[in-house]
Formats: structure tokens, C-alpha cells, sequence
């Protein structure tokens, strides 16, 4: 039986909105008028990437570095748009579990995310996020998951105690830093994960699990 639980968090890639880099190499491609597949060999989560994410570089010098990783000469505009292409819809029925589920129990955000991406998407879904208390972006507290340090962080600025948390995110890894720091936490595949695990909560809210 699942513990009591005080507060809800969530990743967004993935659980709440729809991303495929696929988009980004294509739109690239696109610009730079080449191969797509070869810039999908050429590009990786590098250094400058994980400095990025922490909050330690800013774009310019990202792109900067993608400029050779990728052997490509776009403008910080041309990156820009690509980088940003990743992102698609609101994924199908996350509409109808957010208000619900930031009804009953305080909810929060937090993303493994760039400064550029966390300006995006918080316009782009500014309907979906409203009902969110707080989005926890990577890049401005300088933490990433799945470190322990930054579910620590989290869960003191949520004020609940860690194992009174549940956590939702569709990269196991953080799900199980989510549970090394003393999180509840769900392995997100599809939807159903979400509303099964709210239906737990609450039934006669989130519907029936099948």
C-alpha cells in the first residue's frame, strides 16, 4: 500500500509534454542543409551539455560548442529554433488529470532543463503549468536530476517531508534517485502510469485504475 501523500511532483518531458529530438537534428539538418541522421551521430550529451542543464554556461556558449561538436555554422537563432523543436503537444489526457490532481494536493515541476527550454515551454504551456505551484528548472538551482542533492533541495523547498512526496518521471534513472532520496516515485511509460497512480490517491478524482 502506497504512503500518505502530502504533495505531487512532476518531470515534464515525457510525462506532461510530448518531446523528440529527432526534431531538433531535423530542423538543424533543415538549416544547415545537410544529413539529419549524421548531426543525430555527431551530437551528444556532452560537457557543455551538462554544464548547460546546471545552470553553469549560457546558450551563446552552447551553441558555440555545438558549432564544432557538430561541425555546422548556424546562427544562435538558427540553433535557437531548432533546440526548441524538441517539444510537441500537451501528451493526450494530461489535460484531464492536472486540474484534478493540483486541486487536491500541492503540486510542483521539476525538469532536467536549459535557461532557453524553461523560457519555451513556460509560455508555450503556460495553460498547462498554471495549475502547477512551482516549475524546478535544473539550470536555476544548479542541480540535476537524478543527484540526491537535488531531490534534497526540492523536497526542502516543497516543505514536505521526502517520503510524503510522489514523484513522476519517465526516465527510470531518476525514478530511482527519486527513491534513493526517500521519494515515492513512478515510472512513467504512458499516460495511464500518471492516472493509475492518482487513482490510487483518489478514485472518484482521477477514475477508476482498469
Amino acid at each position: 500500500m502506497r504512503q500518505t501523500v502530502e504533495a505531487l511532483l512532476f518531470d515534464v518531458g515525457g510525462v506532461i509534454v510530448d518531446i523528440d529530438f529527432a526534431r531538433v537534428t531535423a530542423r538543424w539538418a533543415q538549416h544547415a542543409g545537410c544529413d539529419a541522421a549524421a548531426l543525430q551521430e555527431r551530437y551528444k550529451l556532452d560537457d557543455a551539455f551538462h554544464r548547460y542543464e546546471s545552470g553553469g554556461i549560457g546558450v551563446a556558449d552552447y551553441f558555440a560548442a555545438l558549432r564544432e561538436t557538430l561541425d555546422v555554422d548556424l546562427s544562435d537563432e538558427q540553433f535557437l529554433d531548432g533546440w526548441n523543436a524538441i517539444f510537441g503537444g500537451v501528451i493526450a489526457g494530461a489535460e484531464d488529470w492536472i486540474g484534478p490532481a493540483c486541486a487536491r494536493l500541492p503540486a510542483y515541476l521539476f525538469s532536467n532543463t536549459n535557461p532557453a527550454h524553461a523560457a519555451y515551454v513556460t509560455a508555450r504551456y503556460a495553460s498547462a503549468f498554471k495549475p502547477f505551484r512551482k516549475l524546478f528548472a535544473s539550470s536555476e538551482i544548479g542541480l540535476v536530476k537524478p543527484d540526491r542533492a537535488a531531490f534534497e533541495h526540492v523536497t526542502r523547498e516543497i516543505g514536505v517531508a521526502a517520503p510524503q512526496i510522489l514523484f513522476f518521471d519517465d526516465t527510470l534513472v531518476n525514478v530511482e534517485g527519486a527513491r534513493a532520496a526517500g521519494l515515492q516515485a513512478v515510472h512513467v511509460r504512458s499516460n495511464a502510469d500518471v492516472t493509475n497512480a492518482l487513482a490510487s490517491l483518489a478514485p472518484n478524482l482521477y477514475g477508476e485504475r482498469p
